[in-house]
């Protein structure tokens, strides 16, 4: 149970690898069909060329110099790239899928991105938001899952705690009562007695993810190829 704890509170400090909650029984990644993901950005000057270094550097895992004013830009101009509801429930559409975490700056006081020194994943889909650690995109050691609750008008994903599996077997039930409250496992957005855990995305494309949590820190992740749940959290 040692080894648990140490890993729950190794999630907790990553501002990218924040929590979630929420099991279900099917796995579901469908976009809204009436939502076009062409269309989930304004492209205003400067919005391609900031969004070539952001790719870049999701793509190779290290940040470059340029990567923090690039990412500020997207941030700064978010009201004219997501003007109305329509592009930011694009934006929405395009964040579902499997992430690898590449960087994260930490809290909102910072400005330089650091690399992660582990496997992280997040992942986005019609019920739930997932996220956890592993060797890699195979082998999966803690991940945690639950129903996310996204506010189109904010662009604000609230995530809470469920189920957290180990080796993608669900282990919830052998989670003690401390570590459970600590955790905020089985918790609803309503249960917080502050602000829940939540997510603002800043920006996405085919190959880059980028949020901003709680405190104010920026987490960039790279879209993985392949489906990460049948590894996190069991074949359906």
């Amino acid at each position: 149970m040692k080894f648990i704890v140490s890993i729950v509170t190794a999630l907790s400090i990553w501002e990218g690898i924040n929590v979630a909650n929420g099991f279900t029984t099917k796995f579901v990644t469908h976009r809204n069909p009436t939502s076009d993901s062409r269309l989930f950005a304004v492209k205003i000057d400067g919005y391609d060329e900031a969004f070539e270094i952001i790719n870049e550097c999701s793509t190779s895992g290290t940040p470059s110099e340029e990567l923090f004013d690039a990412v500020r830009f997207i941030d700064r101009n978010s009201l004219k790239i997501y003007p109305d509801e329509e592009h930011k429930q694009a934006l929405w559409d395009e964040a579902h899928g499997s992430w690898k975490l590449q960087m994260a700056t930490g809290g909102g006081k910072f400005k330089q991105f650091k690399k992660v020194p582990i496997f992280a994943f997040a992942m986005v889909d019609d019920l739930n938001f997932g996220n956890g650690v592993g060797w890699n995109e195979d082998n999966i050691i803690l991940s945690l899952l639950g129903p996310h609750v996204f506010s189109t008008r904010k662009r604000q994903m609230v995530i809470t705690i469920d189920d957290l599996f180990l080796f993608a077997a669900n282990c919830s039930y052998l989670v003690p009562g401390f570590i459970r409250d600590g955790m905020g496992l089985g918790k609803g957005p309503q249960d917080f007695k502050g602000r829940p855990p939540a997510f603002v995305f800043i920006g996405a494309s085919d190959k880059a993810l980028i949020a901003r949590g709680g405190t104010g820190g920026i987490a960039i992740w790279t879209r993985l190829s392949k489906d990460i749940r049948p590894a996190a959290y069991g074949s359906k």
